[in-house]
Order: structure tokens, then C-alpha cells, then sequence
């Protein structure tokens, strides 16, 4: 077993650097038609070289909307988000859609933005991007669902993009699409992403015939999975459990990985809710180190502080909470030190891990919300429960 744990994990370091510095994301779309309630679930782990991220909120042109942001971004960037309107964005950098010599490339959080701003829902973005200025400095899969029952991604380059609808069963067959860093549509074999893209898709097909998905589950299965689809292991199985070596892994195309900075799950609404239940559950930093929180555009500018950048720094403290968790995970600095992680200190026999120990603050958090969101769905969102209920998750979150 060690020899062919060995031999796999040198046959990934090979590739180790083709997406280093990269914006490689993990993705998914899953329809209602196989969620435990029957709302749509947009599934976002982003990967970027800023660490420090946090929501931001947005009077648009159309719509306002939250969106997530490099914490030194200025306005005019989104990079996952959801509008009034119950309309939902965020993308996977592709890397096989390219076909021109465009030099100045990379702006999918201005799109995205502007997207916020203006969209209510698929056919709107639709024309949003027939009617984008050309080239359009993208090279991305951008998935969108609506508070219409729409769920589709779009394969985007500089002049053309390509819609593959969630909702048809000659595409997404089983309820579902999962992407990473490639385009169905682009050129074979090219791109990046693909071990993770095999990890995640075995994960949620596991489970898809249950029709029992939720953010909670997303969180715990996705975003702080340690399953290894090329190796063959599972870091979280006893048998796998580094506690048997010295505890330190190579950290290489697990789904989350160093270069991790957010996970979010958009829960949508069924058709005929109210938009304004759209539900952005949110992870700040690592999200093995971090807890999710849920957060909607009907709140405002009365959006939870520990999620907002500071007034003096624009960082959020849940972020920098999660973010010096990370730093005694990833704490080698010599040399090739910053490729291995300390696993034991996320997860281990004794129940001490960082990912052990927050799992109850986690859970506290949901119970927190849990009966006041089924009550707005019927009622709509009260704002002053909100905001005393926002004050009493800070507490139980620090």
C-alpha cells in the first residue's frame, strides 16, 4: 500500500507547477431536481493568489447585490454573487478556450459584476453577453442559476460563448454538472483541473441518488475533502491517516488546496419564492480551518461585520480568523516546504483537529438561523431579527 501511495504521489508532482499560480477552481451546479428541499445549489471553491477575501455589498444599476472579492479589490469586482433578483454568477478560469493573440485578459470579476447589476435571470444574461463589448477578456466557464428555475453554464471566450443547460437531461443526466479548469467545448485535452474534476464528480455522483444535497453536505464533502481520485486515498480514512508517518502530506490537486481563499454555496429559490431567500452561505480563508456563515442581499449595508473588509485594512476578520489557522497548517517556509501540509493538525485520531474542533461552532451557527429561514420563506426576512441574529453568530464565532 505505502509503495503505490509512493509511486501515485510522484507521478502528480510532475504537474505539480502547471496551475501554481493559476485560478483554479472547483465547481458545480446542482438542480433541485436532486437537493434535499428542491432548490438549486451553485457550489463555488475558489483558488486565487490573494488569501484574503471578503463579501462586499452593492447598490447596482438594476439590482443590488453581495458579492466576494479579493480583499484588496476595489469596487467593479465580483468574483461569485448574488443579486435582488435571486440571480447568481460566479466562474472557473478555463484554460482550452482560448483562440486569439488578446494580451489583456483575466477581467471575469468585471463581468461578473456587471452582471449583478444588471441581470434577473439566464435570458437576460444571455444577452448580456451578445451584447458585451468585444473581445470580451475572458477565458471562463460562468455558472448562473436565477429565481426562475434557470441553471446553466456558459463557456466564454473573447467572441463566442456556449450555454450548457443544468436543467436538460441530455446534458446533465443525473441532476447536476461539475467543473474546474476546462471547457467541455474547448479543445480536447487542454485545460486544467482535471484530477479534481474526476474527485468531485465521483463524490457527488455517490451520493446523487439519494436527492439529499445541501450546502451543509457540499461543505463537508467538497470543500474540506481530503479524497484523492487519482491515488486512490482518502486522507480522512484511518488506514490513509498520515498520523501513521510523521502527519505532513504533499499538498497537490486535492479540492482544497493552499492556493484556497473561499468556498460558497448559493441556495437558490424554487419558482414563485421570493428572490430575496436566496442564501449565500459562505467560508472565509481555508475552508478546513473555517466556518460557514449565511448571508443575503436583502440585508443590505447590515450585513455581518466579521464577514466585511475592515475599515482599516478592507480585511475580514473571519477570514483572518481562518487565515491563522492556515499559517501553522502550512507552516514550512524553506525550500519546498510550502507544498506540504501538517495534516494532523486539521484532522486526527484524538478529535483535536482544527476541522474537528470547529465542526460544533459550525453547527451552532446553522441551528442559530435555521428556524427563522423557514419562517421567511413564508413571511419574508425580517430585518431586525436578522441583525440581532447576525450579532449573536459573531459571538458564537469568536
Amino acid at each position: 500500500m505505502a509503495k503505490r501511495i509512493f509511486v501515485g504521489v510522484l507521478v502528480v508532482l510532475a504537474g505539480f507547477f502547471a496551475c501554481r499560480n493559476a485560478y483554479c477552481c472547483t465547481s458545480a451546479i446542482i438542480t433541485g431536481k436532486v437537493t434535499a428541499d428542491g432548490r438549486p445549489l451553485l457550489w463555488k471553491h475558489r483558488d486565487t493568489d490573494d488569501e484574503n477575501n471578503r463579501m462586499a455589498f452593492f447598490k447596482g444599476a438594476k439590482y443590488d447585490f453581495l458579492a466576494l472579492q479579493n480583499s484588496p479589490d476595489a469596487d467593479g469586482i465580483a468574483w461569485t454573487g448574488s443579486n435582488s433578483a435571486g440571480f447568481s454568477i460566479m466562474n472557473t478560469a478555463s484554460y482550452n478556450l482560448k483562440n486569439d493573440t488578446v494580451k489583456k485578459m483575466d477581467q471575469e470579476g468585471i463581468l461578473m459584476y456587471k452582471a449583478l447589476s444588471e441581470c434577473k435571470n439566464l435570458a437576460d444574461f444571455e444577452t448580456f453577453l451578445d451584447n458585451y463589448p468585444r473581445p470580451m477578456r475572458v477565458e471562463a466557464n460562468f455558472g448562473v442559476i436565477d429565481a426562475e428555475g434557470g441553471a446553466a453554464y456558459y463557456e466564454v471566450n473573447n467572441t463566442h460563448w456556449v450555454k450548457r443547460d443544468a436543467n436538460d437531461p441530455k446534458i446533465a443526466p443525473n441532476g447536476y454538472l461539475v467543473y474546474t479548469n476546462f471547457s467541455y467545448t474547448g479543445r480536447f485535452n487542454e485545460g486544467m483541473g482535471y484530477i479534481r474534476h474526476q474527485t468531485a464528480t465521483e463524490i457527488i455522483s455517490g451520493q446523487a441518488a439519494h436527492r439529499d444535497f445541501t450546502p451543509h453536505w457540499l461543505f463537508n464533502n467538497l470543500s474540506r475533502s481530503y479524497y484523492h481520485s487519482l491515488l486512490g486515498i482518502d486522507l480522512l480514512k484511518a488506514e490513509f491517516s498520515p498520523e501513521k508517518t510523521s502527519g505532513w502530506v504533499v499538498d497537490q490537486d486535492f479540492i482544497p488546496r493552499k492556493s484556497t481563499t473561499a468556498s460558497i454555496v448559493i441556495q437558490g429559490v424554487k419558482s414563485g419564492e421570493n428572490p430575496e431567500m436566496t442564501t449565500l452561505w459562505t467560508i472565509l480563508g481555508y475552508p478546513p480551518v473555517g466556518v460557514a456563515v449565511p448571508m443575503w442581499v436583502k440585508a443590505g449595508s447590515n450585513q455581518p461585520e466579521i464577514m466585511l473588509g475592515s475599515r482599516d485594512s478592507n480585511r475580514a476578520q473571519m477570514c483572518d480568523f481562518a487565515l491563522a489557522r492556515k499559517r501553522k497548517v502550512f507552516s514550512i517556509k524553506r525550500g519546498n516546504g510550502g507544498k506540504y501540509l501538517n495534516f494532523n493538525l486539521i484532522h486526527n485520531q484524538s478529535g483535536s483537529g482544527y476541522m474537528q474542533q470547529l465542526a460544533p461552532v459550525e453547527q451552532a451557527v446553522f441551528q442559530l438561523y435555521q428556524e427563522a429561514i423557514e419562517r421567511w420563506r413564508k413571511t419574508g426576512i425580517n430585518l431586525r431579527e436578522l441583525i440581532t441574529i447576525n450579532a449573536q453568530m459573531e459571538t458564537v464565532v469568536k
